[in-house]
């Protein structure tokens, strides 16, 4: 359990971090990328205004913090462009190469027609940011400025930021793997502090019950049979089988210990249950069957699997609609065993079926208490699986509820 919740603390952590940092890495690479975009647009936009010069403003200041694009005397030497003139009918007309020395005439005239086939205004084509402007007399120009330089930069800072990114996470996952046994600590001591009231308050209470039930029988033998002697000895052996429940489910939350685990046979004790239990189906006139998988073995407490198997039929058993059929499954599937017991169960709420493994839950607390109930049964069967590093659900379809246990393989499936 303990183990559990540090998984779910590390992984809640670490899914928080991830998150917000692939926000934040997002962020800035598109920020980047958008601005870089925008300053491009800016200087079309300036030489669509210009003429196709740039013309620095003579004795300005700049400004290396402001996200504009600002115009400086090394800027013509510094921004690389060509220029295309286009008929309303898309021909060429001109083509301005005077301010780029890495493209011919053609390799121009196939960019352009590129550019034109896109039907944008604005956009790439390769690492040129283009931009297209209408003209009066139904032509258009088209102006692209080389941004190799500047997509290579953002391409380096996406790569930084990955690796930072990769890094941080690399680092917190180290730092919460080691603080997070002395985060839950506090939890761990609490409850194993609970368990030990548990077990304490048993003690204490077993000699008051003790001495409860023997008066009980002294006042039965000086003035006989009474019916509120019988209701107060019904009472004291109800609290002493809640008491002995309670202190089993503290048991079997606990993590088995080193030499209490030993190799049995899953499938023998499966089939002591259904024996212990055909008689009472039988009594009660109802059906149990069972599909039992033979040598099923497994490294785990013996005695937990007997409660396990005895906890579920007898739920089985008790809330079974009249002559049901209660079946019984145990199997290999992949690497895991598979016990499964369902059960007829008519007029049953599925959405309270999350809450059957709760402690002291009954879904029908009129029936549980005259079938001799407490609402800790199927609490313990959980706790037995999770102490074996398995889970077990429920499900309702069709009128028949069914209880799954999945528990992981220790070993062969045969004896050694």
């Amino acid at each position: 359990m303990i183990r559990s919740l540090r998984r779910k603390f590390i992984l809640i952590a670490m899914i928080s971090l991830i998150g917000t940092m692939t926000v934040l890495c997002a962020a800035i690479w598109f920020g980047n990328y958008y601005t870089t975009a925008q300053r491009m647009d800016n200087a079309i936009s300036i030489l669509h205004q210009n003429g196709g010069r740039f013309h620095p403003p003579r004795g300005g200041r700049f400004d290396p913090a402001d996200f504009s694009f600002q115009i400086t005397p090394e800027t013509p030497f510094e921004i690389r462009y060509f220029m295309v003139e286009l008929t309303a009918q898309k021909e060429i007309v001109s083509v301005d190469l005077e301010h780029i020395a890495a493209l011919d005439r053609q390799t121009v005239v196939e960019t352009a027609g590129r550019i034109v086939d896109t039907g944008s205004e604005r956009g790439y084509a390769g690492y040129y940011r283009f931009g297209v402007f209408p003209q009066e007399d139904g032509g258009s120009v088209i102006i692209a400025v080389d941004c190799f330089l500047q997509i290579q930069s953002s391409i380096n800072m996406l790569r930084v930021t990955a690796l930072i990114f990769l890094a941080c996470i690399l680092m917190v996952f180290v730092l919460i793997l080691f603080l997070s046994k002395r985060v839950t600590q506090p939890f761990v001591d609490n409850l194993e502090r609970q368990r030990q009231f548990i077990t304490d308050a048993s003690h204490e209470l077993k000699t008051p019950l003790a001495i409860l039930s023997a008066d009980m029988g002294l006042l039965e033998a000086s003035y006989g049979k009474d019916k509120w002697l019988d209701s107060a000895k019904s009472q004291i052996k109800r609290l002493d089988k809640l008491i002995k429940n309670l202190v089993e489910l503290a048991r079997t939350e606990e993590a088995v210990k080193v030499g209490a685990a030993f190799r049995f046979s899953v499938s023998e004790v499966a089939g002591a249950n259904v024996d212990a239990f055909q008689p009472l189906a039988e009594a009660d006139e109802k059906s149990l069957t069972a599909e039992i998988a033979e040598d099923i073995y497994l490294k785990g407490v013996q005695d937990n699997f007997f409660r396990l198997f005895s906890i579920l039929l007898d739920n089985a058993l008790k809330y079974c609609d009249p002559a049901g059929v209660i079946h019984l499954s145990v199997s290999i599937r992949g690497r895991n065993i598979l016990i499964s017991v369902s059960n007829p169960c008519a007029g049953l709420d599925a959405s309270q079926l999350s809450r059957y493994f709760d402690r002291f839950y009954r879904a029908d607390s009129s029936r549980a208490r005259s079938t001799g109930g407490y609402g800790i049964g199927l609490s313990t069967a959980k706790a037995i699986v999770t102490r074996h590093k398995g889970r077990i659900s429920n499900r309702y379809a069709d009128g028949v509820i069914t209880f799954t246990a999945v528990i992981p393989l220790a070993g062969q499936h045969s004896p050694s």
